[in-house]
């Protein structure tokens, strides 16, 4: 029945997202497209007529992709032998990011789980262009099986491509700096939509603005705005400049001229680019005329009248006081050739394609303004006329990129003295890097002698005509620059943890956090709770996912990362970063299930598993031996891997510690459990288990694990011994440093216990915690009457989960009372609850567990007071609780004893 459907431009995109840094499908960053291939699902590309011609007719780098046969002409391979549409549109999508300038090459499509529908991955250099290439590629397919239905403008479409690169790419200064420390393994993070660039992390960090530094002095900024001030401090130090004068008015730049002599240059005060220069004025009229040019781009109004100097425009550009390059540039021109007007000349001349707006690419168009038609009636022409051939028209007299020039490198020319020069006026400005201007007859030869002059010295050089000369040899330029912000040896990345699991990840942050304070690291850390920067709250709510992490490297005051990382992150957006130093994963349980494609446990697990793949080589994973989804995870780790276990004799670790391997493990002894580090052959105590607050004398059986996963990560992280000792001894499972984390107080007769728990696995945990509690056996255990429990799921659980909530419930608690939180996730009111109670009304049913009674009580705050409400002295209430802050509003005034 399928042979019938005909192929029709069925295909289409039904989720776009963007991920940065190692995530579920690509350790580096990459979009994904959930496509729906309709009838196309029914015709693989060798079933559609003359497709595969086509598409290599139009894009024809398609024949160098490799796809999976890993050599040039394979995908060209697949596509004759038959493959889907969703396949194709990645293979597009990368070719078309191509025409763009973007090297990129990874892909893959899979299977989406339903009949017709794939995920289709692929890398990007800037997702604005990725995306907009996948949107084009799924067009370019339906147009393809069906021209007459799907119109095309394939070149329109690449050159909206284009246009959207060049207009958020970086310019040529700031990506030849980005480059530079990408090449040392300097990490950077893009802060605008500009050329705000954060390099490094944390308190390492720098900051540029194409090129002006976090370390360039604004008064120096300030002075070189300012010619005149400028001349002024160069004269003093007995460099050569022009003799000039700043006037204010028409009348006193003619008299300034006089004084000076004609022919002058005429220039705004504070201008830059060359914008408002004129030179060469030999008249009084002229003089007015680019007198009100010069007032026009003067931001202080003020003007700069000064002999012309003659001679060729040299560019130095000095870096920390050393002279990196030097660059002759030359003024916008044509050379006519007999046959075309100078109009049409300047279209030629901006065909090159290293020619762009503004500072976008290499070189800058020429602009055929009023400012070039006045420079061409000069030299006898009109944009109409057609010059000789070999004849040079200027179109600008001054010689900036910015308006057309172009350059020429003169680095290995450039006489010593000129070169001592140049350096001597940086450093008397002050700039860290400076692009100081001469005009000199030739700059192979000082230029004291031949009559040259320093004419500007300019903050914020651009690197364009070094990187990238016209002519000549390129010169490394951003290598001095870098070397600046960071001196070789000199850090630029904090030590970074990341934990994750289904259970525990807050507290074990939190645990970790506290052994790094302790030893006066200024610590940034993220959770469900919000972002802490030095134990300061300074973002409140769920902070667990990528974003979060970023506002914490860009925190300049941080030298130490803990990061929670939440699966709905990882599948939303990605890690966020390149890599950590200590990954960690506790466990996995079933939560979260049938959203994103994650159905069960092992597709859970290989979220977490991102965290693992994020660990270089030098960096240590943290594993849970006892779980076998994290056991696995082994294969995956490039760092050393540290095993954690509550069970000694696990044969996991043994076989690891036998091989030299390092592991956190409980040793029992007549004085009870001790959690020791193993080395090989050598064992670490680290503290007695009843010690550590957060355990409750061992009890909290998921904190003896938690802080295990803690030692064992703050320990890979180079803490020494004494210092996590110290930190677990002191950690306390209070409001005030674990909020929501296994809270308990006393309210009177009353125990309450305030937890997050809010998934079967959690709610197992801390029931038995409760089970710990009341046990006689335990020394110091407590005498409870009945048990009281207030819980709730998130409506955005499945079903069965919602129900296999109830019934753990119903096993530890006498009395239920079943609520909901106030966003419930796109439920209907009393839905999530009701599947609740089904769970607890089928354990007593059954006569299993220890419900008695359980009754519904939408509002947690309505909830938690009832609940307080039929408790008796000897009763344990345990909370379960969302809006935390409430909660504790009511429990607080009645505390006896925390």
């Amino acid at each position: 029945m399928s042979e019938d459907i005909a192929a029709g431009p069925d295909l289409v995109i039904l989720e776009r997202q963007v991920y940065q840094g190692p995530n579920y499908w690509s350790y580096r960053p990459c979009v994904r497209l959930l496509v729906d291939l309709g009838s196309l699902e029914q015709s693989p590309s060798s079933t559609l007529d003359g497709f595969a011609d086509r598409l290599l007719e139009l894009l024809p780098g398609l024949k160098d992709h490799g796809c999976s046969r890993e050599m040039a002409g394979g995908f060209v391979e697949r596509l004759r032998e038959g493959t889907w549409a969703g396949h194709i549109a990645e293979h597009i999508a990368l070719e078309l990011q191509r025409y763009t300038g973007a090297d990129v090459y990874r892909g893959k499509t899979r299977g989406a789980g339903e009949p017709g529908r794939y995920h289709v991955i692929y890398g990007y250099r800037d997702d604005q262009v990725a995306l907009r290439a996948g949107d084009f590629a799924v067009r370019i397919i339906n147009h393809l099986v069906a021209p007459d239905q799907v119109d095309l403008d394939f070149g329109e479409g690449v050159k909206d491509l284009i246009q959207t690169a060049q207009r958020v790419a970086f310019g040529p200064s700031t990506q030849a700096i980005i480059d530079e420390a990408a090449s040392r393994d300097i990490p950077y993070l893009r802060l605008d939509k500009q050329s705000l660039v954060q390099l490094g992390q944390g308190i390492h960090q720098k900051r540029i603005r194409a090129t002006i530094t976090s370390q360039t002095s604004w008064l120096a900024v300030d002075i070189a705005s300012d010619k005149s001030l400028t001349s002024q401090l160069l004269a003093s130090a007995g460099l050569p400049v022009p003799r000039g004068h700043e006037v204010w008015s028409e009348d006193e730049a003619v008299t300034a001229a006089e004084r000076v002599g004609y022919p002058v240059a005429i220039k705004p005060s504070d201008g830059n680019h060359g914008r408002g220069v004129t030179l060469g004025v030999k008249a009084e009229a002229e003089v007015r005329k680019a007198f009100d040019v010069a007032r026009a781009e003067s931001g202080s109004g003020g003007v700069i009248v000064e002999d012309l100097v003659a001679g060729k425009d040299y560019r130095a550009l000095v870096i920390g006081g050393i002279m990196a390059a030097i660059a002759e540039r030359v003024p916008a021109h044509v050379v006519g050739d007999g046959v075309h007007t100078l109009e049409e000349l300047v279209k030629e001349t901006n065909m090159d394609p290293r020619r762009g707006i503004g500072h976008e690419k290499v070189l800058t168009r020429i602009e055929m303004d009023e400012a070039a038609r006045d420079l061409i009636a000069d030299q006898g022409y009109q944009p109409d006329d057609i010059p000789p051939e070999g004849e040079l028209v200027k179109l600008r007299l001054t010689a900036n990129l910015s308006t057309g020039g172009t350059s020429i490198d003169r680095t290995a020319e450039a006489h010593p003295e000129n070169v001592e020069i140049a350096e001597q006026a940086a450093r008397m400005v002050g700039l860290d890097v400076a692009g100081v201007d001469f005009v000199a007859p030739d700059i192979t030869l000082p230029v004291r002698e031949n009559g040259g002059a320093i004419v500007e010295v300019n903050a914020g050089p651009g690197f364009r005509m070094h990187t990238h000369p016209t002519e000549g040899d390129l010169q490394y330029v951003a290598k001095p620059l870098v070397d600046l912000l960071f001196p070789p040896g000199s850090p630029s990345r904090i030590p970074i943890i990341a934990v994750t699991g289904t259970n525990g990840k807050t507290t074990t942050v939190r645990m970790i956090s506290h052994i790094l304070r302790g030893t006066g690291r200024k610590v940034g850390m993220t959770s469900t709770d919000g972002i802490m920067v030095d134990e300061r709250l300074v973002i409140k709510g769920d902070a667990s996912g990528p974003r979060s992490a970023r506002m914490v490297l860009q925190n300049p005051s941080v030298d130490f990362a803990v990061f929670e990382v939440a699966r709905g992150g990882l599948l939303r957006e990605g890690l966020g970063y390149e890599r950590h130093d200590v990954g960690v994963v506790l466990n996995v349980a079933s939560d979260h299930l049938g959203r994103h494609g994650v159905d069960t446990v092992e597709d859970l697990a290989y979220v977490k598993q991102v965290v693992v793949e994020a660990v270089p080589r030098g960096g240590s994973s943290v594993l849970n031996a006892d779980d076998p989804l994290v056991a696995n995870m082994e294969r995956v780790s490039l760092g050393e891997v540290i095993w954690f276990s509550m069970d000694s004799e696990n044969e996991i670790v043994s076989s690891h510690v036998r091989r030299d391997g390092l592991a956190v493990v409980l040793e029992e002894s007549d004085r009870g459990e001790t959690i020791v580090i193993k080395h090989g052959q050598r064992t670490l105590p680290l503290a007695q288990v009843r010690r550590i607050p957060a355990t409750f004398q061992g009890r909290a059986r998921m904190n003896v694990a938690n802080a295990m996963a803690a030692a064992a990560a703050a320990y890979a992280a180079g803490i020494h011994l004494h210092d996590i000792r110290q930190g677990l001894l002191s950690f306390t499972p209070s409001y005030a440093l674990a909020p929501g984390r296994l809270n308990l107080v006393e309210m009177g007769g009353i125990t309450v216990v305030v937890d997050y728990a809010h998934n079967p696995a959690g709610l197992r945990a801390l029931g038995e915690f409760i089970e710990n509690l009341v046990r006689p056996s335990l020394a110091g255990g407590i005498v409870a009457r009945r048990r009281i429990g207030v819980i709730a799921v998130p409506g955005d659980r499945r079903d069965e989960d919602m129900v296999t909530m109830g019934e753990v419930a119903g096993d530890h608690f006498d009395r239920v009372i079943v609520r909901e939180d106030a966003d419930l996730r796109g439920r209907n009111p009393g839905e999530s609850a009701q599947l609740v109670m089904s769970g607890v009304e089928a354990r007593m049913r059954a006569g299993e567990g220890r419900a008695r009674t359980v009754e519904v009580v939408l509002d947690e705050v309505d909830a938690v007071r009832k609940a307080l409400g039929r408790a008796h002295d000897g009763d344990i209430v345990v909370l379960c609780v969302d809006r935390l802050d409430e909660v504790w509003e009511i429990l607080e005034p009645r505390v006896t004893q925390r």
